[in-house]
């Protein structure tokens, strides 16, 4: 195929239409820098208006071997242009030659699902994050464990490009937002700290806020005012910390051990 729709429902005829479209659009939308990306933002039902390839038939080989529900949305969306036009639109090609832009879900839509009552999995809170790649790497970990969403607090915005390659598209599988410290979903919060308890000991209530801070300055004083229980990971002596991502996936993980609302397949990582 050769064309696709774009947001207001009109077509882009060709590589040309599709390169005026991602100019008209690249200001508001999200970037989904390479195939992984736009394969979770399309099985989660991200508006997709306009998504190139350097190689169409290589892209939609790809997608039939690793990921054959995606394919035939791929077929009606993917245009092909020259490597060096799609080099010109995106920051870093990414290696698979493929990249989409996507409409970003409304924030009433997230800020009600992080606040909704009963909530049956954590919210993970990343208290002022500073690198990206480690935020975005949160965000793919809270899709698998299929947490309530990720909420982030300071200047890091957490649908930077960056944070949106690092999460591989995940950002559309859960709610993800901006917000200070006193606008957290309501819910106990335990936050990660040296002197907290040892998370051995406890069971993570499924409605909590986990929080965790900087690797380099650890928890906010407002965040730190704001818990209800300070929880910390066994580490050796004289290693100073886990890299964030590792944390976060460690906490995760023991709170799906004791929860009924973990997901339970198994499946190798991709």
């Amino acid at each position: 195929m050769s064309e696709a729709s774009t947001e207001d429902g009109t077509r882009h005829e060709g590589p040309e239409g599709a390169v005026r479209a991602w100019r008209r659009l690249a200001d508001a939308a999200v970037l989904l820098d390479g195939f992984h990306a736009l394969k979770h933002a399309l099985r989660f039902g991200a508006d997709v208006p306009v998504a190139l390839a350097t190689d169409r038939a290589a892209a939609l080989a790809l997608a039939a071997d690793l990921a054959p529900d995606v394919v035939r949305d791929l077929d009606a969306l993917l245009v092909e242009v020259p490597d060096a036009t799609l080099r010109g639109l995106v920051p870093r090609l990414h290696p698979t030659g493929v990249a989409a832009l996507a409409g970003r879900p409304a924030r009433a839509d997230h800020l009600a699902a992080l606040g909704r009552t009963g909530r049956t999995t954590p919210v993970v809170v990343l208290d002022n994050p500073r690198n990206l790649g480690n935020a975005g790497a949160v965000i793919r970990l809270a899709a698998g464990f299929g947490a309530a969403g990720v909420v982030t607090t300071g200047s890091l915005d957490p649908w930077h490009p960056t944070v949106v390659r690092g999460g591989a598209g995940l950002h559309f599988a859960t709610a993800v937002e901006r917000l200070a410290v006193d606008e957290l979903p309501a819910g106990p919060l335990y936050a990660l700290d040296p002197e907290g308890a040892d998370i051995r000991g406890l069971k993570l209530p499924d409605d909590a806020l986990l929080a965790f801070g900087s690797e380099r300055s650890g928890l906010s004083a407002d965040l730190r005012a704001r818990a209800d229980q300070l929880v910390s990971l066994p580490m050796r002596p004289q290693v100073s910390s886990y890299n964030l991502a590792t944390s976060v996936g460690m906490t995760l993980f023991h709170w799906s051990a004791h929860s009924t609302h973990a997901p339970q397949q198994n499946v190798a990582p991709e």
